[in-house]
């Protein structure tokens, strides 16, 4: 008995190391990480101060900014930022910011989405679908038209209505329990009422700037966004993904059915609740900043699942890549495609999104298994 301790730890160890070094999800962590990198480097090559490709990109590299601790204190903690040329000024104050966000954003959506389609077994679930999206996008819009004072609590407000959205569905699904087919209608119901209400609020908006806003707000957008976008954002984004990844096991547990799950002495709906409250977290916390992104949350974790497989361990990490890298691509379609003008980085998304999710559907002969 005490030799089969060192064995069963060795058999731990080399388990754990051939996770790591699984090829599929090692190659789309690269690959993700090398879309980031040269769509960020595109995005801050471009904008209203001329400068060659080379000069931002030198920029970007300036190691009087990137070793620079006050610097990274002033970006991450606010205050004053210290002398730097013009050039990194811009980039580093004004454009990279944008890319940052964009990756937070990225990872949220892509995590909550996978999150959700775990929670519900069915991969037609995201923060969109379960009406999270709507809620969220609803108190933000009530921010913006009626309470704008309190623009500054964003993200708590945020994470407020998309909460009490998925309340609400969680209510109306209950029924000695709930299902995941019943969470998904209570999901669309709750959705399209909140998002009914969202349109009303526009006919209450007298200023054209607030409906120019509320317009960003709800096609989801990363224009204008800074270091405080991201500032609003890190911390929320930090604990989700920590916890999504603490998860994964009984994510995994979820997708083997509710009955099995008992047998294997999990209580199926605090879990699920609990989860759920993670998900919500990540969506709010890219709806704070950016919108209402359609399709990310619905086409990263089915991108990811093809490569890396349904192994949740795997696929939260590839979500954590995969999520980044076709924010920052999209967005930066978005800020090309009409150059000068920018147009939300949320249309882009439902372009690439919709046939995407078209494909799949006609690919697949069961929708709603994972």
């Amino acid at each position: 008995m005490a030799t089969g301790a060192p064995t069963e730890q060795a058999d731990g160890w080399r388990e754990r190391l051939f996770w790591w070094l699984d090829g599929s999800l090692f190659s789309l962590c690269l690959g993700s990480l090398a879309v980031v990198v040269v769509g960020g480097l595109i995005q801050v090559s471009f904008g209203a101060f001329s400068m060659t490709i080379v000069e931002a990109w030198q920029a970007v590299f300036n190691p009087n900014v990137i070793l620079n601790a006050n610097a990274w204190e002033a970006f991450i903690l606010g205050g004053e930022v210290p002398e730097m040329n013009r050039r990194s000024l811009i980039v580093w104050n004004i454009r990279l910011p944008r890319v940052f966000v964009g990756m937070l954003v990225g990872m949220n959506l892509a995590v909550s989405g996978a999150i959700f389609q775990a929670v519900t077994r069915n991969e037609l679930a995201s923060p969109f679908i379960l009406g999270v999206s709507s809620g969220a996008g609803l108190m933000i819009l009530l921010t913006l038209v009626v309470f704008s004072g309190l623009t500054a609590f964003l993200p708590l407000i945020a994470s407020v209505g998309g909460a009490v959205a998925f309340l609400i569905v969680y209510a109306i699904a209950w029924k000695n329990g709930t299902s995941p087919v019943r969470l998904i209608l209570a999901g669309v119901i709750v959705g399209t009422v909140f998002g009914s209400l969202q349109t009303a609020f526009f006919f209450f908006a007298d200023d054209i700037g607030v409906v120019q806003s509320a317009i960003a707000w709800t096609t989801g957008s990363l224009t204008g966004t800074d270091w405080e976008q991201v500032r609003m954002a890190l911390p929320w984004t930090a604990v989700a993904m920590v916890l999504a990844l603490l998860s994964s096991r009984q994510l995994n547990v979820l997708l083997l059915g509710e009955s099995t799950a008992e047998s294997l002495g999990m209580d199926v709906e605090k879990v699920r609740f609990a989860l759920s409250g993670v998900a919500v977290l990540a969506a709010a916390a890219s709806i704070a900043v950016a919108g209402i992104v359609g399709f990310v949350g619905l086409i990263v974790p089915h991108m990811v699942r093809n490569i890396v497989g349904s192994d949740y361990r795997k696929l939260v990490v590839g979500c954590v890549f995969a999520g980044p890298a076709l924010m920052v691509g999209a967005d930066v379609g978005a800020r090309l495609a009409l150059s000068p003008v920018q147009i939300p980085v949320g249309i882009v998304t439902g372009l690439v999104g919709g046939p995407y999710f078209l494909y799949l559907m006609r690919k697949q002969q069961q929708m709603g298994e994972i």
